[in-house]
């Protein structure tokens, strides 16, 4: 069988043109946003609960120990300017040395005795205990400097050898304080010793308040007869 070959004719299709299709540019409007001013004092508390956070957040050694010297550079200057004036005055060298003198013989279990009887006190209605440490001349002498330094004092703690309170402004936690950096870092390192507390929120006053402790010492012997603490507001530094 012959088998015959056929050529097919080339077939020229027409060239199809797409439009082209042009999408119109979306513009959005630009929202003007209303200015937001804080009053001075609520900006710097802000920023310095900021801070702190960041602090928390990020682990910078570097950034963390130049924030810790600025605060305790801020800190010396306050107890410079505030404290040292009147932290040596006869009225609290006389009364650590009494204190002292009249618990001499207090044993641990008689301390952690008047530490609960502070702590049972706080919420009777009778608290002599409480009273002879915060209604004594000590504490209205205290307080006098505290209303001095005009809101940059939020507290003053005056302890003895034992780090039990002699004299306060306010009513604290607790009487015995001996076993707190207060007083472990200050007292029992001798003159000159200070502690630097972290900043803490102070829900009876509602600001940021950081706490600064020394030795007191007398300056006739040049021994230490006890301790102070001092709370100011982080945001007066």
């Amino acid at each position: 069988m012959t088998l015959h070959s056929f050529r097919l004719p080339a077939i020229a299709l027409p060239a199809i043109e797409m439009p082209s299709i042009e999408m119109p540019v979306l513009e959005m409007p630009v929202l003007a946003l209303p200015e937001w001013r804080l009053p001075r004092l609520a900006r710097r508390r802000l920023m310095l609960g900021l801070a702190l956070g960041l602090a928390t957040l990020v682990h910078a050694p570097a950034p963390a120990r130049a924030a810790e010297a600025a605060s305790e550079t801020a800190l010396r200057a306050a107890v410079t300017e505030t404290i040292a004036p009147w932290a040596q005055d006869k009225i609290i060298l006389s009364a650590l040395a009494a204190a002292n003198t009249q618990r001499e013989s207090l044993t641990p279990a008689a301390i952690e005795g008047l530490d609960a009887t502070w702590a049972a006190e706080t919420k009777a209605s009778t608290h002599p205990t409480i009273d002879a440490v915060i209604a004594n001349p000590v504490a209205d002498f205290l307080r006098e400097h505290q209303h001095a330094a005009q809101g940059r004092i939020v507290e003053v703690i005056l302890m003895d050898n034992h780090g039990l309170n002699v004299a306060a402004t306010d009513v604290t936690s607790d009487m015995w304080q001996g076993d707190e950096a207060k007083f472990t870092e200050t007292f029992p390192k001798g003159v000159g010793a200070m502690h630097f507390g972290e900043v803490d929120f102070d829900d009876s006053t509602g600001l940021l308040v950081v706490q600064v402790s020394l030795t007191i010492v007398d300056p006739a012997t040049n021994q230490p007869l006890g301790a102070m603490t001092v709370g100011f507001d982080a945001s007066s530094l």
